[in-house]
Parts: structure tokens; C-alpha cells; sequence
């Protein structure tokens, strides 16, 4: 079977980071046929909430509702993200063998350490991958085009956002799809994830969106200088 070549590749610490910080542009990718890809790097063995086996059955549903094309784990140990050599070898072939032209991570500024530490771990896996002589058994190198930054906790100031208005219910679906961590049953414990956060993050995409002048929108950070090719200026008055 062909390998599938991924335009866009987000990468999350645990399943769900990346449905909090940009489902919806996922899911308004998936719908302009461009090919999505999310890469957990833990299976969320430490969540206060849930277990391993319903966090991927909570991912892999997330998925279908978002349209991503390929769900992977890396299994590296929760809480265990400091870079290290197998964490990128492992890293460098999966972005050599999906070939993603853009890369998503976590915001570093965050309360979870994982999140800052994910991104720095992906950071280095995407430079070295475009090296053509780190470790050439792991694949031909493979240049990603760009690195942007999504948000998870906290309310930052974008450099950009993207209109989300049309996928926001896609979004809250997909979120909701992890019950273990947004609801508060009798079997699991309260965390700030079981407080409404699914609520407060809809309510952070409707702020973007307001300042963008849409309904709704997921903002971004760019790693590199963004240059447009043509200025919006909208209509011809």
C-alpha cells in the first residue's frame, strides 16, 4: 500500500492537545482536501482521568469527527519529553515517511510543562530531519516549509488566526469525544479539564473570532517571518 503523504501534521504531549488548540482548522483543512495527520507523543499514562484504552478510543473517534486522514502515538513516556536520541530518531522517520509540508506544535508558554517540552522535542526532530546525513537509515530528508505554534491553556495574542466559524461545532464534538477528561463522573476525580473547560475554550475561539471580525477562530503563532505573496485588501471600493 502507498504511503500517504500528509500536507498538514499536528503534533500534541497527549491525545486531545491538539483538538483544544486547532480542531477546527483540522477540520476546515480536511474539508479543502488537504491531508491532516495528529501525532501524540504519550498515551496520557498519568491523567488523573481515564485509562490508556479510553484514551485511544477517545482519540481515534476525535479523529473521525475532525476527518484527519492518520492518528499515530509515539508512546513516549508521560511526563518524560526531554529530548533524547531515540525520542529523535523515532521522531525524524515519521516525519521523513508522512512528509508533512507544515508542522503544528504547542504553544510553549503554558501551564503544562509537556506542552513547552513537545514543542522543543518536535522542533529539533524537524530540523534534523532535513539533514541529509542524520542518520540516513531512518529515510531520506525531508524539509517542512513551515512551524506553527497553537494554543492549548491560557489566552494568548496571535500573529494570525483562522476562521473557524464553519467547523466550531466539529470542534466542540470532538472535544466532547473525551469524556474521560471534560466529564465529571462519579468514577473519576474533579481537574480544571472537568470545570467547564470545554465551554471556556469555545468562549476563547468566539474572543478570536471577534477580534478577526468572524464568529469564530483559532489563533496561531508563526516559528519563521511570514511573508504574503498579495496584501488582502478586499473588495475595490
Amino acid at each position: 500500500m502507498e504511503e500517504i503523504i500528509l500536507d498538514i501534521l499536528a503534533f500534541g504531549a497527549h491525545a486531545d492537545d491538539v483538538e483544544i488548540g486547532m480542531g477546527g482548522t483540522l477540520k476546515k483543512f480536511a474539508e479543502e482536501d488537504r491531508t491532516t495527520g495528529i501525532c501524540d507523543l504519550t498515551e496520557a499514562e498519568l491523567s488523573s482521568n481515564g485509562t490508556i484504552f479510553t484514551r485511544h478510543h477517545e482519540a481515534q473517534h476525535a479523529a473521525e469527527i475532525l476527518s484527519v486522514t492518520t492518528r499515530l502515538n509515539m508512546k513516549f513516556p508521560d511526563r518524560g519529553l526531554g529530548i533524547s536520541d531515540d525520542k529523535l530518531s523515532a521522531l525524524v522517520k515519521v516525519i521523513r515517511k508522512k512528509k508533512p509540508r507544515i508542522v503544528f506544535v504547542p504553544y510553549s508558554e503554558d501551564r503544562h510543562p509537556d506542552h513547552g517540552q513537545a514543542a522543543r522535542l518536535v522542533e529539533e526532530a524537524v530540523f534534523s530531519a532535513g539533514i541529509r546525513k542524520y542518520h540516513p537509515q531512518l529515510g531520506d530528508a525531508h524539509k517542512v516549509s513551515q512551524i506553527y505554534y497553537y494554543f492549548i491553556n491560557g489566552f494568548h495574542r496571535p500573529q494570525f488566526t483562522i476562521n473557524i466559524s464553519n467547523q466550531i461545532e466539529a470542534k466542540r464534538q470532538s472535544l466532547e469525544a473525551y469524556e474521560s477528561q471534560f466529564t465529571l463522573t462519579p468514577d473519576s476525580v474533579s481537574t480544571p479539564l472537568t470545570n467547564g473547560y470545554v465551554d471556556k475554550v469555545i468562549q476563547r475561539e468566539y474572543l478570536y473570532g471577534k477580534e478577526s471580525g468572524v464568529e469564530y477562530a483559532e489563533g496561531f503563532i508563526a516559528k519563521n517571518l511570514l511573508c504574503l505573496e498579495e496584501f488582502p485588501l478586499g473588495e475595490r471600493r
